[in-house]
C-alpha cells in the first residue's frame, strides 16, 4: 500500500482568547490517502474547519506533526515549500469574502498562473484561465471572464473559487463547507462536478461537511472521520459507517437523520441524549467529551478515562472507534437507549 500523501500526528491546536486557552484540536491522527474523498463531519464548533487549515498549512500546530509526501511542513524551505503551496490549496466556505471584489474573474485566476509560472506568456495565461472556466462548467466563457464578484450568484462564484483552486495544479484540496451557502438545487450539480474533477485531474479531496448526509453522497466510496469537541472520535469507510456506526456519537448523528420515505421517517427510532447541552471548548469535561450528553454512558469509566481511537473489540470492520466501552467489548444496541 502506498504511502498517505497527507497525514497528521498527534495534532493539537489552541488559541488564546483574552486570559483564556481554548483548546481546539486534541490529539488529531489523520492519514489522507492518495486519489480518495475523506471527508470530516460533526457539529459547527467540532474543529473540522482548523483541521483543514493545518492540513493546508494556513495554521501552525500548537503540538503534532503534520507531513506532506513524508515530510514535515513545517521544515520546507525554498522550492520544497513552494511545491507544497502549490500542492494543496483550499475552497473557502464564503463565496462572498473569499474572492476580491476588486478583481475580476480573470484576474482572479491569472495570478496564480503568474505567480507560480504556469503559463509561458500572456497568451497562454489567457488560454489557461479560460480552460479552468470551463472546467467548472461557467460557460460560454465570454459570459463571466471579464465580470467582478457582485455580478455573480452565489454559485457561480462558488466555481469560480474551485477554479482558483485549481489554477496551480494542486494534488490536494480541501473543500471547508464549500457547498453550505449555495441553494439546496444545485449543490448536488457542484458536488457532481467535484467528484469528476478528482477523476479528471487524479486530485485527493478532503471535504468538510456539518450535514452527515451530504457526507454520505459525496464520499460513499471513500471514508468518513466524525470529530466532536476536538476529537476524532470515529474514521473508517463510508459504507460500513453509515450502514453500521460504531461511535454514540455517529449514532446519534445517523438518527437525526430523516428518511426521504415519510413512513420510515416517522416509524424510525431516534436516540434520546442524557443531555442537549453542548460544552464549551473552555469548559470540557473530564474523561470522554461526550459522556455528558451519551445515553451508553458508564459511570467511573467514561468520566475518568480519555477515549483513544483503537479498531473496536473483536471488531470485523475497518473502522476505528474513540470509546472504552466498545474498545472492552460492550455491545452498544440501539434498542437499549
Amino acid at each position: 500500500m502506498s504511502s498517505p500523501i497527507i497525514e497528521l500526528k498527534h495534532v493539537y491546536r489552541s488559541f488564546k482568547t483574552g486570559r483564556e486557552i481554548v483548546p481546539v484540536l486534541q490529539d488529531i491522527n489523520i492519514s489522507v490517502n492518495r486519489l480518495e474523498f475523506l471527508c470530516l463531519v460533526g457539529e459547527s464548533g467540532c474543529g473540522k474547519t482548523t483541521t483543514g487549515k493545518i492540513i493546508c498549512g494556513l495554521l501552525p500546530t500548537s503540538q503534532g506533526i503534520v507531513e506532506f509526501e513524508g515530510a514535515d511542513i513545517a521544515s520546507l524551505r525554498g522550492d520544497n515549500q513552494r511545491r507544497f503551496r502549490r500542492s494543496v490549496q483550499i475552497i473557502h466556505q464564503d463565496p462572498y469574502a473569499s474572492l476580491n471584489p476588486t478583481q475580476t474573474v480573470s484576474e482572479m485566476l491569472s495570478y496564480p498562473l503568474i505567480r507560480h509560472k504556469l503559463a509561458p506568456h500572456r497568451r497562454g495565461v489567457l488560454q489557461r484561465v479560460r480552460e479552468l472556466l470551463d472546467l467548472v462548467d461557467l460557460t460560454p466563457v465570454e459570459d463571466f471572464i471579464d465580470k467582478y464578484p457582485h455580478q455573480l450568484s452565489g454559485g457561480q462564484r462558488q466555481r469560480i473559487s474551485i477554479a482558483r483552486a485549481l489554477t496551480t495544479e494542486p494534488s490536494v484540496i480541501v473543500a471547508d463547507e464549500s457547498v453550505s451557502m449555495v441553494d439546496v438545487s444545485i449543490r448536488i450539480g457542484l458536488l457532481q462536478m467535484m467528484m469528476d474533477l478528482r477523476d479528471r485531474l487524479d486530485v485527493t479531496i478532503v471535504f468538510i461537511t456539518h450535514d452527515l448526509a451530504l457526507a454520505k453522497y459525496f464520499a460513499w466510496d471513500g471514508r468518513i472521520g466524525v470529530m466532536y469537541l476536538g476529537r476524532l472520535v470515529e474514521i473508517g469507510r463510508t459504507q460500513q459507517i453509515i450502514r453500521d456506526p460504531q461511535h454514540p456519537y455517529t449514532k446519534v448523528l445517523l438518527s437525526a437523520i430523516p428518511d426521504p420515505d415519510p413512513e420510515k421517517t416517522r416509524s424510525k427510532q431516534h436516540i434520546q441524549l442524557r443531555s442537549e447541552d453542548i460544552r464549551r471548548l473552555t469548559e470540557l469535561p473530564p474523561g470522554c467529551s461526550f459522556h455528558p450528553r451519551c445515553p451508553w454512558y458508564v459511570d467511573g469509566v467514561c468520566d475518568k478515562e480519555v477515549p483513544e481511537l483503537s479498531v473496536p473489540f473483536q471488531s470485523e470492520f475497518d473502522v476505528e472507534v474513540a470509546c472504552i466501552p466498545l474498545e472492552r467489548g460492550a455491545e452498544l444496541a440501539l434498542h437499549d437507549a
